[in-house]
This record gives structure tokens, C-alpha cells and sequence, in this order.
């Protein structure tokens, strides 16, 4: 399988930022390094009424993104707390 580069939008950059503790946030941006290697990993959810956005877990976090596999790009466009992340602004 190619590896498919990782491109985090700025305001995911920010939310990755302010997690704590710096143990948290390196899961995090460590299973966001992985979906380099599989887009798809066991456990990742295709989210309802988001036609391209998936879902994986990370503890309490989670990462939300898009896969386009034509290009083999894996853009994150969201990190939260599962409390929060899926409310709109």
C-alpha cells in the first residue's frame, strides 16, 4: 500500500497544541502518524452526514478527517475531546 502524506488544517495544529498532558498529546499526534501508513485503521467510522469525513479514537480524543486517494492525502480537519469535538460552532 503507498503512504499517504498527513496535512493538518492550522485550526487542528492549535487544538492539538492544547492538549495536556504533552503524554496525551503525543498519543495523538502519534495516531495521527499512523494514518499515513492506513487511512482506514481498524475502528475508524465513516461519520453520518459527512460524506467524506472518518472518525478515529484516541483515548478521550478524537481525530476527524477526510481521505482523498487519488492524491494520497489524509487531511485532518479536527482534534478534540469526545465532549466536544463533534459540536458546531
Amino acid at each position: 500500500m503507498a503512504r499517504y502524506s498527513v496535512r493538518l488544517k492550522a485550526s487542528a495544529v492549535r487544538e492539538i497544541e492544547q492538549i495536556e498532558p504533552k503524554k496525551v498529546r503525543r498519543q495523538v499526534v502519534n495516531r495521527i502518524g499512523a494514518l499515513a501508513d492506513d487511512p482506514r485503521p481498524p475502528g475508524c467510522e465513516k461519520l453520518s452526514g459527512q460524506s467524506d469525513r472518518y472518525r478515529v479514537r484516541q483515548g478521550a480524543y478524537r481525530i476527524i478527517y477526510s481521505v482523498e486517494d487519488d492524491v494520497l492525502v489524509v487531511y485532518v480537519v479536527k482534534v478534540g475531546h469526545r465532549s466536544a469535538v463533534y459540536r458546531r460552532k
